[in-house]
C-alpha cells in the first residue's frame, strides 16, 4: 500500500506542475529573457513573442493538467490499487511517460501559433 501511495503522489507531480505553471504563465509570464520559462528561438525574439508564447502554453498546460489529474488518479485506482509492486510500478511508469509526452508535445502547437501570429523577426502578422 505504501508504494501505491508513493506512485500516486509521483503521478500527480506532472499534472500539478502543469496546472501551477499554466496559471503562472497565463497570468504573468516570467521576466523576458530569464532562465525560467518557455525558451525557444521563436519565443525569445522579443517581449511580444515571449508573452504570447507563455500565455498560449500556459492555457494549454492548464487545460492538460486539469484533464490529466483525474485521469491519473482513476488510472492508479482502477489499474493498480491492490496489485503487486511490479504492477503498481509499471502502471505508474506508463502514466508518467504519457504525461511527459503530453508536456513535450505541447511545444508543437505553441510553435505553430507563434509562427501563425508573428513573422521571423517577431512582428505581428
Amino acid at each position: 500500500m505504501g508504494f501505491w501511495i508513493y506512485m500516486l503522489v509521483m503521478d500527480l507531480l506532472i499534472p500539478g506542475t502543469m496546472i501551477g505553471c499554466g496559471l503562472k504563465f497565463k497570468n504573468a509570464p516570467p521576466q523576458f529573457g530569464s532562465s525560467i520559462g518557455y525558451r525557444t528561438r521563436r519565443s525569445a525574439i522579443n517581449r511580444n513573442t515571449w508573452d504570447f508564447a507563455h500565455q498560449y502554453i500556459g492555457r494549454l498546460w492548464l487545460i492538460s493538467g486539469v484533464v490529466m489529474l483525474p485521469v491519473s488518479i482513476l488510472s492508479m485506482v482502477f489499474l493498480a490499487f491492490g496489485r503487486s509492486v511490479d504492477t503498481v510500478g509499471t502502471v505508474g511508469g506508463v502514466i508518467v511517460g504519457m504525461q511527459c509526452a503530453v508536456m513535450v508535445l505541447s511545444i508543437f502547437p505553441t510553435e505553430r501559433a507563434l509562427k501563425r501570429n508573428f513573422d521571423d523577426y517577431g512582428r505581428r502578422k
